[in-house]
């Protein structure tokens, strides 16, 4: 048999409902490899002893994934288990009830083995969390893993858990997994329970997962969607699991595309717009018609997501004792946020909402869209991060990502897919997204594209 990290996350849990490896046995395998090769920052917290207890008392249940490894990111709340949100601030914090992404892993019989690394407040598109380790991508460990979720990019990209859990508000989930050569899934708005915290009062944020391959996210988003009662907004069910969209063939789909950046004036990398031109090409072959159209979204769209960025990052809770503590970039957005007016954050909210209707409107001719995920390969460990100038970091990462919040704005299901490596093997991924609450349509496309052009052979240096 292949080594059990070589194995998908779906092939994992047949064995373990086989009785030809056990929990254990997983658990063991990936704890070691965590303890030994996690030279890409990707933990903050290994939890082994009550890994090895959740191994040993499984729950019943049916889902493909039940006694497989996972790790849940240091933004989501694990009881008995420290979360510090990736700030000094928390860092002996160890919350008393976990939330919903932590009891629907827990529920499936996955088994998480630890909190992955995420920067202060899930707030930059890197994760250089302060006094820890940056994540790194393990196909260039000079080079950021992406953020917030680069700690669960890093993990499984390393093969450190065969598929994780992210948050994406902005595009971090997206990021890491283009960063990484990762497959990463932002599901429809509503999708997945923000139990119980419900602490995005605008909407933009939402877990969902990191896989090497689409078949294992949709796994995983089975996993975790889900509506709780006295959740505010929630998605229509899907027609059955999101794993049996991957083996539907989606048909003659329109698929609008655009590469010019959302945000004005930025520089893309000629790789980025290769592999949007490539992923073109591959898409007309397999029979869709590929239609080029405007960005969705008017350049105002922007002033007015920092607005809304900026308030809910001046709505972590911290101290006044405490506030020296928090690292420039997050003191700088609470005081954007702190200085925006009640009125003024309600009609930020009202502008966003006809912004993404405007283009849900434009853009409901199509059933796909696609763009690059990012303007850049993978950049430098601390090549946006500027702690002297603040602004200039929110600029720098602005211009690193000026697709993916897109479609946070709009609420629409968007994956990231690693069609693309650089000529010195960094990958970059390009973007598709559905309208919203047709996450089993985009599943469909986006196995269709991994048939077509499969990326799970390749494994980075140290695998």
């Amino acid at each position: 048999m292949s080594p059990l990290h070589d194995l998908t996350a779906l092939e994992q849990g047949a064995l373990v409902a086989s009785g030809e490896v056990s929990c254990l046995e997983l658990v063991d395998h990936y704890l070691e490899r965590a303890d030994r090769l996690d030279s890409v920052g990707a933990f903050v917290t290994l939890t082994p002893e009550l890994a090895r207890s959740a191994a040993a008392r499984l729950p019943t249940g049916t889902s493909p994934l039940r006694g497989v490894p996972t790790a849940i990111k240091d933004l989501n709340l694990t009881a008995g288990v420290r979360t510090t949100f990736g700030s000094p601030v928390f860092g002996d914090h160890v919350p008393e009830v976990s939330d919903a992404v932590t009891l629907a892993i827990e529920a499936a019989g996955m088994v998480s083995i630890g909190k992955t690394s995420t920067p202060e407040f899930g707030s930059p598109c890197y994760t250089e969390p302060e006094g820890r380790p940056a994540a790194v991508t393990p196909w260039d460990r000079t080079r950021m893993a992406g953020g917030s979720s680069g700690g669960a990019a890093a993990a499984v990209a390393a093969g450190l858990v065969p598929v994780a859990q992210g948050s994406d508000g902005g595009g971090s989930i997206r990021i890491p997994a283009s960063c990484c050569g990762l497959v990463g899934l932002k599901p429809t708005r509503g999708r997945i329970s923000g139990y119980p915290t419900y602490g995005d009062p605008v909407g933009l944020s939402t877990a969902g997962p990191i896989a090497r391959t689409v078949r294992d996210a949709a796994a995983m988003l089975d996993v975790l969607a889900g509506r709780r009662v006295g959740d505010p907004t929630w998605a229509p069910a899907p027609s059955g699991r999101f794993l049996d969209a991957c083996d539907r063939t989606p048909g003659r789909l329109r698929i609008a595309r655009f590469v010019e950046p959302v945000i004005a004036d930025v520089p893309v990398h000629p790789a980025c717009v290769t592999a949007w031109e490539d992923a073109s090409t591959l898409l007309e072959a397999l029979g869709h018609e590929v239609v080029d159209v405007a960005v969705p979204l008017p350049p105002e769209a922007v002033g007015v997501f920092e607005t809304c960025w900026a308030v809910l990052t001046a709505l972590s809770v911290v101290p006044p004792e405490q506030q020296h503590r928090l690292r420039p970039l997050t003191r700088w957005l609470s005081e954007r946020g702190h200085a925006v007016s009640g009125p003024g954050f309600g009609l930020a909210v009202g502008a966003m909402r006809r912004f993404a209707a405007g283009a849900l409107e434009d853009l409901a001719a199509y059933d796909a869209v696609l763009t690059p995920t990012l303007a850049q390969p993978p950049q430098p460990v601390g090549a946006l991060r500027d702690d002297e100038d603040p602004a200039a970091d929110f600029e720098a990462q602005k211009a690193f990502t000026p697709w993916t919040s897109a479609w946070n704005v709009t609420g629409m299901p968007a994956v990231s897919l690693p069609t693309h490596w650089t000529d010195d093997g960094l990958p970059v991924g390009v973007m598709l997204a559905a309208r919203p609450a047709e996450e089993e349509l985009l599943l469909a496309l986006s196995a269709q594209v991994e048939e077509a052009a499969p990326w799970s052979g390749r494994r980075p240096p140290q695998w």
